[in-house]
């Protein structure tokens, strides 16, 4: 009853009164009532008035396969969608997708995830409701030692994405996190199951801070949200759609070399680290330099006193010099 109640109210401009729902469903009063309080509690905001009735004035933020598909403009990507109220991680449940015969394409979306992790095994801050927790599968057609640069084609896709839907003048932070104001706004994880000369499957996790009001002490110096930074709440819907368009086309331009020749040029108009001191944090050892922008493999250019090093993702993580950029 209440999802009818609510097509209803969304279809209606103004208010509804509860004699006209009563007659159209023929339910009691009551029964409207109770509905009415349920979609309250999933979050949707209506307002009552006697001798006038009920008018939606907002709706959640709530994520379907409905609401993003509108967006979309793929191809491939995202061509099969599957949302998920909690899950572990969408990494694991996009790997477990893939070993079951999943196709290429897949997007997975948690609206929670309980054991979310980023880079290098670290926790990534997962609560229901407010943030982008979402998976991209693909089974391509690739060298295995080509992978790992998709990571930086999908940080060009989160970018652009959030200009054009968010108005976020975002930054790319090599290799895998997308900053506003110096701070953390998005992180990206990409995993792959291969042989020498063959990939099973590549999984590129994207998580974004999007409706998060305020982080835990130990993180506010470097994480930030879309809300934060706009003071706006953006529906996630047309966001993750806009991802996936970005990045089937930054793919397409990717696969025809398997390099980044030719994306590394707008790489680098937004690239945080270019031009800036950084320190590389090495298995081996830290050293510090200059980030001059990435080559056409995406590694990192570093300037040190002792000449040009080219720094591949891997283990390593880049840090400002006297900071997180």
């Amino acid at each position: 009853m209440k999802e009818k109640i609510l097509k209803l109210l969304q279809e209606t401009d103004g208010f509804l009164s509860g004699q006209e729902i009563s007659e159209k469903f023929g339910v009691s009063r009551t029964s409207i009532w109770k509905a009415i309080r349920q979609l309250e509690e999933m979050g949707y905001e209506i307002e009552a008035v006697r001798n006038k009735g009920y008018r939606l004035c907002s709706e959640p933020d709530l994520l379907s396969e409905e609401r993003i598909r509108p967006f979309l403009h793929t191809d491939w990507a995202a061509s099969e969608i599957r949302v998920f109220d909690s899950v572990d991680s969408s990494n694991s449940e996009a790997k477990r997708a893939a070993e079951n015969g999943a196709a290429h394409g897949l997007l997975i979306i948690g609206e929670q995830q309980t054991a979310g992790r980023g880079r290098r095994g670290n926790a990534w801050d997962s609560q229901k409701g407010e943030g982008i927790f979402m998976t991209l599968l693909l089974k391509p057609d690739l060298e295995p030692g080509n992978a790992s640069m998709l990571t930086l084609v999908m940080g060009m896709a989160v970018r652009a994405a959030l200009k054009t839907v968010a108005g976020l003048d975002a930054w790319i932070k090599w290799p895998n996190d997308i900053v506003c104001d110096g701070k953390k706004i998005c992180g990206i994880l990409t995993e792959m199951s291969a042989q020498i000369d063959y990939i099973n499957h590549i999984v590129i996790g994207v998580g974004i801070n999007v409706h998060n009001r305020e982080f835990p002490k130990e993180v506010r110096h470097v994480a930030a949200s879309i809300y934060q930074q706009t003071g706006r709440q953006i529906r996630r819907a047309p966001l993750i759609a806009e991802i996936m368009n970005r990045f089937e086309e930054y793919y397409a331009r990717y696969l025809k070399t398997q390099n980044l020749s030719e994306l590394k040029e707008e790489y680098n108009a937004h690239l945080i680290n270019r031009g800036h001191r950084v320190r590389v944090c090495d298995i081996k050892e830290d050293f510090t330099g200059t980030a001059w922008g990435i080559n056409e493999r995406g590694e990192l250019l570093v300037e040190t006193e002792d000449g040009m090093v080219t720094v591949s993702a891997g283990e390593v993580s880049v840090r400002g010099v006297y900071g997180y950029v």
